[in-house]
């Protein structure tokens, strides 16, 4: 009787060590760690099929006691964005920065700009919000991944309706945090009549832990007081 419980208690103690050390657990502390950085950066970078009329530049983000700076480009011009808590100021084609509210009832790039200043999220804030949206989490060597939901792929697409879409999600761990993510989404999206190819792959690398500052514009401090 003895031996069976002694059994039966070291199985119960290797599944529950198994289920610390699981793949989700582990990207789930890796995110913290990062979270828990005094400040960080990043570089963004999106590569879409040479057919896409919309190719959108590197995004260099920054973030430091709860403040969010970016600097996303489009073609030759860079928009500025910051966030704090939940308000959202962003500049506009003249340079103005703007409230993300203020632009919701605008109608074509002022409303993009609008959703993309309520959009503003860090690398660990995006993961957060993504590892729901998996199935299937891997771990190989310091690298996790996982395949989107069908839901998962689909909020990846802001705008239009997205048909078959599906994706991928890959995140790299170096030191005990994550230091890359890349997320692969395809799907057709029909817009003003015309279907076109909305497949992207967007890579993120973590830099400057620790020594980042965050100086936020004048004209955003005014926005956000």
């Amino acid at each position: 009787m003895k031996q069976i419980l002694f059994l039966n208690l070291a199985l119960l103690t290797s599944a529950a060590l198994f289920a610390a050390d699981s793949p989700k657990d582990e990207l789930t502390t890796a995110v913290k760690k990062l979270e828990s950085q005094p400040n960080y950066g990043w570089k963004t970078t999106v590569v879409v099929p040479e057919s896409a009329q919309f190719k959108p530049g590197p995004t260099e983000g920054k973030a430091e006691k709860g403040l969010i700076y970016v600097e996303i480009s489009f073609g030759d011009n860079i928009t500025e964005g910051v966030k704090k808590g939940d308000k959202a100021a962003i500049t506009d084609n003249e340079g103005n920065w703007k409230l993300a509210s203020e632009l919701e009832g605008e109608e074509g790039f002022g409303r993009f700009l609008g959703a993309l200043a309520k959009n503003i999220k860090t690398p660990a804030e995006q993961i957060s919000e993504l590892m729901p949206l998996t199935k299937d989490l891997k771990k190989d060597g310091d690298v996790f991944s996982a395949e989107l939901t069908e839901e998962g792929a689909k909020k990846q697409f802001r705008f239009g309706e997205p048909k078959n879409p599906k994706g991928s999600m890959k995140a790299w761990v170096k030191d005990g945090m994550i230091s890359k993510l890349e997320i692969k989404v395809d799907a057709k999206i029909e817009f003003n009549g015309n279907e076109f190819d909305a497949a992207r792959t967007t890579t993120t690398e973590i830099k400057n832990i620790g020594t980042t500052k965050v100086t936020v514009p004048d004209g955003a401090k005014k926005k956000l007081a």
